[in-house]
């Protein structure tokens, strides 16, 4: 399996998403996949919003919204809502995000 793949899977009605939020960043952005001290693999998540009703939840809905050229709507947290890992089911075809999340990490992914 290439790596990468385990952040992310096919599953009914598009992809879920594992992810890793650092709130409080300089700046929003997407850091690349890392893979945590239990095994596993995630897509590095910064935004500048705080960790305080949602607002942070919410910056990295709409940072993976417009990174990967989808509407706010086709991208719902799963889990995590209080965790710094979160779960993402983005509404969109498999294979087309798998490739554009592939160039967002820089060639690793399925």
């Amino acid at each position: 399996m290439a790596q990468g793949a385990e952040a992310w899977r096919a599953v009914d009605g598009g992809v879920r998403l594992a992810v890793r939020v650092t709130p409080n960043a300089g700046r929003a952005c997407i850091d690349g996949l890392a893979t945590l001290a239990d095994g596993e693999t995630v897509l590095k998540l910064r935004v500048a919003a705080v960790p305080d009703k949602g607002a942070a939840n919410a910056a990295a809905l709409a940072l993976l919204a417009k990174r990967l050229g989808l509407p706010k709507r086709a991208v719902t947290l799963v889990s995590g809502a209080t965790a710094r890992r979160k779960h993402i089911h983005l509404d969109a075809d498999a294979q087309a995000i798998a490739a554009r999340l592939s160039d967002i990490c820089g060639g690793r992914g399925v």
